[in-house]
C-alpha cells in the first residue's frame, strides 16, 4: 500500500513539474499592434472588433436549444412506453407537452417568434 502511495506522490508531482515547464515555456512576450488587432484579410480593421451582439438573435438562438434539449428528452419516451407503467407514462409525456405547448404560447404572446418587425 506504501508503494502505491509513493508512486502516486511521484506521478502527481512529475506531472506538475511538466505542466509548470510548459507553461514557463509557452509564453509569449511580444506584443505587436498586428497581432493584438482582429484580422481582416491584411486590411486595417474598418471598425471596432466588439459590436453589440444582437439580442433577438441570441434569443431565438436560446429558444432552438430549449426546443432541441426537449426533443432530445421526448424521444426516449417512446422506448420507455413498453417497460413502464402506462397510466404514469401517459400522465408524464401528458404533462410534459403540456409544459412544452404552455412555453411555445409564451414566446408567441411576447412576440419572439416574429422573424420581422
Amino acid at each position: 500500500m506504501k508503494m502505491v502511495t509513493t508512486m502516486m506522490m511521484v506521478t502527481m508531482t512529475l506531472s506538475m513539474i511538466i505542466m509548470m515547464m510548459a507553461t514557463a515555456m509557452s509564453k509569449k512576450n511580444i506584443e505587436d499592434r498586428e497581432k493584438s488587432s482582429p484580422f481582416e484579410c491584411g486590411f486595417d480593421p474598418m471598425g471596432s472588433a466588439r459590436l453589440p451582439f444582437s439580442l433577438r438573435f441570441f434569443l431565438i438562438a436560446i429558444m432552438f436549444l430549449v426546443f432541441d434539449v426537449e426533443i432530445a428528452l421526448l424521444l426516449p419516451m417512446t422506448v420507455v412506453m413498453t417497460s413502464s407503467n402506462m397510466m404514469s407514462w401517459a400522465t408524464i409525456s401528458t404533462l410534459f407537452i403540456i409544459i412544452l405547448i404552455i412555453g411555445l404560447y409564451h414566446e408567441w404572446n411576447q412576440g419572439s417568434l416574429e422573424w420581422a418587425e
